[in-house]
C-alpha cells in the first residue's frame, strides 16, 4: 500500500480532512464533499441561498473575476467594507434571487477543487448543519467534510477552529455511517463547544481577527446554530443553488 492510501480513511464511509489537500487525498474517494468555511464563505453561501439566490465561487478576486462575473450576468463581491462582499452581514440585506460571484482564497478554492472529485459538493456551516446532515443520510453513500480553514502569511494552512465544530456538528447526526478516527474528533469538538458555540467563535483567533477588524455581525451570523434549512448543491453551472428536496 502507498503511503498517500493510508491517509485516504478509505475504511469508513464517513471522513473528515483539512484543506487543499484534504479534498485532493480524501475526498476524491467520496460520493458526497461537504466544504465547510464558517468565517466566512460558506455562512456567506447560506445567506445569500436563503434568499434564493446563487453564489458562483472564484478563487481570485482580479480583473478575471470581473470578467467572469460579466459573464454570469452576476454581482461580484468585492472586499470587506464595501457594499457587496465577503462578509455575511452584507448580504443580509441583497435583494432576492441575486446571482453573486464570491471569491475566497479558502472555501471557494476548496470547492473548485472538490468539483473536480466528480461527486456531489455542499457547502455547509453551524447555520444549516442539520438540514445538509439530513440531506447526506437521504442520500447515502460515503461522504467527505472538509474543514477550509484559514491561511497564515506565507500562505500556509492554518486549521480554523470553527471549521472543524461545524465539520463535527454535521458528522454528529450521520448515525449511520461509520466515522473516520478524524471524523470523531471533529464529533468531540463540537459537542464540547455545542453549549457555548457563540462565545467559543467570538473568542478564537479567527472571530477576533473579524472584531477588530469591526465585523462582529459576521461573527454573530455565522454563530447562529441550525437557523436554516437550505443546502446549497454546486450545479451544473459550477454555482451553489439550494438543492431541491
Amino acid at each position: 500500500m502507498k503511503v498517500a492510501d493510508l491517509f485516504r480513511q478509505k475504511d469508513y464511509s464517513a471522513r473528515f480532512e483539512w484543506g487543499y489537500e484534504g479534498v485532493g487525498h480524501v475526498g476524491a474517494a467520496s460520493d458526497v464533499v461537504v466544504i465547510v468555511d464558517v468565517l466566512s464563505f460558506t455562512t456567506c453561501v447560506d445567506v445569500v441561498i436563503g434568499k434564493e439566490g446563487v453564489v458562483f465561487p472564484y478563487r481570485m478576486n482580479d480583473e478575471t473575476a470581473r470578467s467572469f462575473a460579466r459573464e454570469k450576468q452576476a454581482i461580484l463581491a468585492g472586499k470587506r467594507g464595501e457594499e457587496i462582499s465577503l462578509s455575511p452581514a452584507s448580504l443580509s440585506s441583497i435583494p432576492e434571487k441575486t446571482r453573486i460571484v464570491l471569491p475566497s482564497p479558502n472555501g471557494s478554492t476548496c470547492t473548485v477543487l472538490a468539483k473536480q472529485c466528480g461527486g456531489i459538493v455542499i457547502a455547509a456551516c453551524l447555520r444549516n448543519a442539520s438540514a445538509v446532515a439530513r440531506f447526506i443520510r437521504d442520500k447515502g453513500g460515503t461522504v467527505t467534510v472538509i474543514a477550509s480553514g484559514e491561511r497564515w502569511p506565507n500562505g500556509t494552512l492554518r486549521p480554523a477552529i470553527e471549521d472543524m465544530i461545524a465539520a463535527g456538528a454535521i458528522l454528529d447526526e450521520l448515525t449511520e455511517h461509520t466515522l473516520s478516527p478524524e471524523a470523531q474528533m471533529a464529533v468531540g469538538a463540537f459537542q464540547m463547544a455545542r453549549g457555548q458555540l457563540v462565545e467559543l467563535l467570538q473568542q478564537c483567533g479567527s472571530g477576533q481577527e473579524l472584531i477588530q477588524r469591526g465585523y462582529p455581525e459576521d461573527v454573530a451570523i455565522a454563530s447562529m446554530y441550525n437557523c436554516s434549512k437550505a443546502v446549497p448543491i454546486l450545479n451544473h453551472e459550477d454555482a451553489y443553488q439550494a438543492a431541491v428536496t
